[in-house]
């Protein structure tokens, strides 16, 4: 199983553009994930990253901690921020420092 406090940037590059499902709520929502980004560094190996999912307009994700899943990742609990909306649905962002 996949250790969320290993993973690193080049990790989740490998994930780019791969869809993600929500388990730790009530209706299905499934997350893209559009981006990862450097940001300098950090207490993990290779730096702190961020990542960007694209999920639906709604329901809304609220800021707090939600559990993704795919099979080549496991389950992880990830805190998630909503930082856009955008015409495809709202935008979020996961830091990893």
């Amino acid at each position: 199983m996949t250790d969320l406090k290993t993973l690193t940037l080049h990790d989740f590059e490998k994930l780019l553009d791969q869809v993600f499902e929500v388990r730790s709520v009530p209706a299905d929502i499934q997350l893209s994930l559009v981006e990862v980004k450097l940001m300098g560094s950090g207490e993990r190996q290779g730096g702190a990253f961020s990542t960007l999912w694209q999920g639906p307009q709604e329901p809304l994700l609220e800021q707090s901690i939600y559990r993704l899943y795919r099979p080549d990742f496991g389950e992880q609990d990830v805190f998630l921020v909503p930082v856009a909306q955008k015409e495809a649905g709202m935008q979020y962002e996961a830091v990893f420092t």
